[in-house]
Order: structure tokens, then C-alpha cells, then sequence
């Protein structure tokens, strides 16, 4: 997937009347720059899990990683189905984004050696992985990478003024 232009639409019952929709490439901007996301997925006995984790956007996707007994990768071996979120947690300023998408497992080696190094480049050396085997490793513990291709995004303008866009790459949903 591309960072092409996805169909964009303002949806005017949750906006104010003189909000516009936002366009895709200030929405990729925030993608880009945010440091902190939440994902949500789900147990296999359909409760929700979220928590917080890193994030990098490259080549139209969102990756992150995970150790594979974290409850999060076993949720995903169950339902590849995700959400990530983030933004500003204040009521009357700022821009949240909600991505859903479908969580797929990254093993190419190379692929993984560009993501490590977006890694560091974005959160520091603290962040450095070795890659190995299909798998992010750090210190004494390994990592599964994962890509969420966006299939609709949600925006959120708080304050002056209020709305609510959506970006949609799928024509499911």
C-alpha cells in the first residue's frame, strides 16, 4: 500500500457548521510525528486488551512491535483485527486518529533492518534493535513485528472547530 489519497468525508452530524474535512496529508503529518499509541484487540474470549506502545508510520502502514507471549500477540494469533489510536488527551484542543486495520506479521529480514532503523531514528538508541529469524531483538528477548494498513481512519478536531473526518482506504466497513 501507497500513502495514496484515500476517499475523504466530513461527517456533518458530529461537526461544527463551519468545520472542512481535514486532508489525508495533515493526518499522515500527525501519524508520522505521534510517539505514544494505543492499540485495542481483542482476548479469545471476546474481551477488549488496550495498552500503550510506539509506533512508526512507513510505506502506508503503521508497525509496532510485540514480544510473542505478550497478551497482545496472542490475542493477535486469535484475531488479526486492530485498532490503534492517538492524539492529545484534552477535551477542546488538539487532533485525535483512530486507525483500523488488520495487524500482519513482518519476517523479511531486510524490511525489518529499514524498520529498525526508523525506530531508532524516531525514539533514540534506547530503541535500537538487532534483526534476526523474522524478529526484532533487544538485549535478552526478541520481538514480533507487525504492519497495520490502514482500512478507515477516523479524525477527531477538537475545539474551535469541532470535527470528525474519515479517511477510507477499503470499501468494506
Amino acid at each position: 500500500m501507497t500513502d495514496n489519497e484515500p476517499q475523504t468525508r466530513l461527517d456533518a452530524r458530529y461537526s461544527d457548521e463551519k468545520a472542512t474535512a481535514k486532508p489525508w496529508s495533515e493526518a499522515l503529518a500527525l501519524l508520522t510525528r505521534a510517539e505514544l499509541f494505543w492499540i485495542s484487540t481483542v482476548r479469545p474470549d471476546g474481551r477488549p486488551h488496550v495498552t500503550p506502545l510506539p509506533a512508526v508510520w512507513s510505506e502506508g502502514a503503521l508497525y509496532f512491535c510485540t514480544g510473542p507471549e505478550e497478551r497482545k500477540a496472542r490475542n493477535l494469533a486469535a484475531n488479526t483485527r486492530v485498532v490503534l489510536t492517538t492524539g492529545t488527551n484534552t477535551w477542546d484542543k488538539g487532533y485525535d486518529l483512530v486507525v483500523e486495520g488488520e495487524a500482519v506479521r513482518v519476517t523479511d529480514d531486510g524490511r525489518l533492518r529499514e524498520l529498525a532503523a526508523a525506530w531508532e531514528a524516531k525514539y533514540g538508541s534506547f530503541w535500537h534493535f538487532d534483526v534476526q529469524d523474522g524478529c526484532f531483538h533487544h538485549g535478552a528477548g526478541h520481538a514480533f513485528v507487525f504492519s497495520v494498513a490502514p482500512r478507515t481512519v477516523f479524525g477527531f478536531g477538537k475545539g474551535e472547530p469541532f470535527s470528525q473526518t474519515r479517511w477510507r482506504f477499503s470499501r468494506e466497513d
